[in-house]
């Protein structure tokens, strides 16, 4: 139920249209020395706990090509909600590695759709912190699946200390930063841009 909670959620925000870049500008500009202090740095940036999921992506210059893509997929209004969320973060070097030509494709309104479908596939529906998601992998007998906000799945696994996603394409993304705590979730930042079927 809270599934289709959260994808109704997702839908009624792509219909109220896409975020102003002005807006995510201004939350660039916040001013952190009003906050608690930030314990963990992702892309040279503070993360603070007291902010949400976007508006700390938003400062990471690991993550402008996400950032930009969850704008132009209208999902900001989303990420910035109540959630839970946990945000599987691929970084600007992981959409580099897509073939050329890609992202600036997606990005553009008539494949909206298709940019909607990747970027939710990275999204599960409440706080999956990394000690919760190596206990399912254990518990699992190795594995565990992650039903994504797409629907799809994502299965992790461990190779060696190291968490991986298998996408439904197969291909796989190794979590290189883990538990980002953000006030409506937690990111964990990847290398690669895991794909729906």
């Amino acid at each position: 139920m809270k599934l289709i909670q959260t994808r109704t959620a997702l839908m009624a925000a792509l219909a109220a249209g896409a975020f102003a870049a002005a807006g995510c500008s201004a939350m660039a500009g916040m001013d952190a020395a009003a906050e608690a202090p930030a314990t963990v740095t992702v892309g040279g940036a503070p993360m603070y706990a007291t902010r949400t999921i976007v508006e700390n992506a938003a400062n990471s210059r690991d993550h402008t090509t996400l950032v930009a893509a969850v704008t132009a997929a209208g999902l900001v209004p989303t990420l910035s909600g109540a959630g839970p969320f946990t945000v599987f973060a691929p970084t600007n070097a992981a959409f580099a590695k897509l073939p050329a030509g890609t992202v600036e494709s997606l990005v553009q309104p008539a494949n909206r759709a298709t940019l909607t479908k990747i970027l939710t596939y990275h999204v599960v529906s409440g706080r999956v912190s990394a000690a919760d998601l190596i206990g399912r992998i254990r518990t699992g007998g190795g594995r565990a699946s992650l039903t994504t906000v797409e629907g799809g799945t994502l299965t992790a696994s461990l190779r060696g200390d190291a968490v991986i996603l298998t996408d439904e394409t197969g291909g796989v993304a190794t979590v290189t930063q883990a538990d980002v705590f953000q006030s409506n979730g937690v990111i964990h930042v990847t290398d690669t841009v895991s794909m729906p079927n």
